[in-house]
């Protein structure tokens, strides 16, 4: 709604911001901030998690309302006392976590909120299916039906039809927060061309991201929050990635990645897999993970990469093939036998909200769960000795949190995540795959799981590292085995382990075959 008189836009500033604050108890999320967008701009607000970019942005469309401060749209004040009424003022959000009903189909999901209708007043089921074709052709998604349910879509296509929906309100400010994690390499540059076109129709686009490769690409601007406040805001091109960063955490983000140990002769091998076959994801696969090795898997997304972690969990049925623990060959049958103490296997998954935690659970409990047999004593949990673990654990990952029994779903992103290796580190995992873990998490984050990998791995740990970041796949792992339609193509290592090497095998080129322009 609009309060009181027309103010005049700051610097041709289509959104104002001045003196914003809000606290939650004792917490500062924002301490008297100064804020700006313009219209015809993307704007890439950026910080680690628990910096307030969350609440700066929930505050913006009407989620949350400031202490103190003020808010103008258009040179005219507002204060938004719900999201209905910062979507009426054309300040839609595209949130990580999306906000599509799985069991409604795509068509329903776009127009839920003003579905097309008949003169009797009932909804148009044609008309609104048209509307659906329509939006999502304009992302680049003529593929998906919009009669098929949200549920049965993978992550990426769910997370372009939030885009459609989002397009199909008509937003003159566009949010979008981590809106390209889940997505493949395809539909990312599907986004970034609708939003550089939208940036050319005139509309405010506000651009969170952890993933510095997307800033250059996109933003125009850029702000920095730190610790609830902002710190600076400057042109893209202003500072190097690294002064971002330094701006972001506080601190030097020198040796991001811990450093390789030297090794004179081959791990003894700890996970070994021979001729997985699961047609037409896995096409005869044959790997091993030694002792204290970091190996990566890299490649396009899709080529398999996902299915070879979830079948050796024991996800998947059906998976032809040989699996050996130690020297000896194991049955894994499902995701119970894969955690026994005999196999000892951990699966970081893709979707920490769906797939890893009990959001409505508290944090304690989180932790806990997957390893309440080992904390049992004649079927009663033994409270002491799962307290003094939580414990462990909370200081070991750093999480940080006030409250235990609080919902874990109360927490950022990255303690989120925490909470999810924390779970599995507790069952005393010897073998670790890790799907895609970093995926819309903060650089200060990132840093301290890479550390957490390479002291695990120092501890003995055999780890399995799925990443779609190639400064991961060179940085962290000690091999790295490139997947290309179900297969590895190449075992990248030492002086071949460079991004030239991985752009080319994950076409399935030799490094001089690359298409120029392909590496940036």
């Amino acid at each position: 709604m609009l309060d009181g008189g027309p103010a005049a836009p700051v610097g041709g500033a289509d959104l104002v911001m001045r003196g914003i604050s809000k606290s939650y108890g004792g917490v500062h999320a924002l301490s008297d901030v100064d804020f700006a967008s313009r219209a015809g701009s993307i704007h890439a607000v950026l910080g680690e998690n628990g910096a307030g970019k969350s609440t700066l942005i929930k505050i913006i469309s009407g989620v949350v309302q400031p202490d103190r401060g003020t808010m103008s749209l258009g040179g005219n004040p507002v204060r938004f006392a719900s999201p209905l009424e910062a979507n009426a003022a054309g300040i839609v959000c595209i949130f990580q976590e999306l906000s599509l009903m799985p069991d409604l189909s795509v068509a329903d999901n776009i127009a839920i909120t003003d579905p097309p209708r008949t003169r009797l007043g009932l909804i148009d089921g044609r008309a609104q299916r048209r509307q659906a074709e329509a939006l999502l052709a304009r992302v680049g998604c003529e593929d998906i039906d919009p009669r098929e349910r949200v549920r049965d879509l993978p992550l990426s296509r769910r997370q372009m039809v939030e885009i459609a929906k989002a397009l199909g309100r008509h937003p003159r400010i566009l949010i979008l927060d981590e809106a390209t994690s889940a997505l493949t390499g395809s539909d990312v540059e599907k986004v970034y061309a609708i939003l550089h076109q939208l940036r050319d129709e005139g509309l405010s686009l506000l651009y969170i991201s952890h993933r510095m490769h997307e800033i250059e690409e996109l933003a125009d601007t850029c702000s920095v929050f730190r610790n609830g406040r902002h710190i600076e805001t400057f042109k893209k091109g202003d500072h190097s990635d690294d002064e971002i960063v330094q701006l972001m955490i506080g601190r030097d983000w020198s040796n991001v990645f811990p450093p390789k140990p030297a090794r004179t002769s081959p791990p003894e091998p700890v996970l070994t897999a021979r001729g997985l076959t699961w047609p037409p994801a896995l096409r005869d696969i044959s790997l091993s993970v030694g002792r204290g090795e970091i190996v990566g898997v890299g490649g396009l997304d899709g080529q398999g990469q996902r299915e070879l972690l979830l079948a050796l969990f024991g996800v998947l049925r059906g998976v032809a093939g040989t699996v050996s623990i130690g020297g000896k060959p194991v049955k894994i049958h499902s995701p119970a036998s894969a955690k026994s103490p005999e196999i000892g296997m951990a699966l970081i998954p893709e979707d920490r909200k769906t797939e890893g935690l009990m959001l409505p659970m508290g944090v304690a409990d989180n932790i806990t769960m997957a390893a309440l047999p080992w904390l049992t004593k004649h079927l009663v949990v033994d409270r002491s000795a799962e307290a003094e673990k939580i414990k462990e654990m909370v200081a070991r990952m750093q999480i940080k949190v006030s409250d235990l029994d609080a919902p874990v779903a109360t927490l950022s992103g990255g303690n989120q995540q925490k909470v999810v290796i924390a779970k599995w580190l507790l069952t005393g995992a010897r073998i670790i795959l890790l799907n895609d873990p970093t995926r819309g998490i903060d650089v200060g984050t990132k840093q301290e799981i890479y550390q957490l990998l390479r002291s695990l791995a120092a501890e003995g740990a055999a780890i399995l590292f799925y990443t779609t970041d190639y400064d991961e796949l060179i940085g962290c792992c000690d091999r790295v085995l490139i997947f290309y339609d179900g297969r590895v193509v190449r075992e990248l290592s030492g002086e071949s382990l460079t991004e030239t090497n991985i752009i080319a095998s994950s076409l399935n080129l030799q490094p001089g075959e690359i298409p120029t322009g392909a590496v940036q």
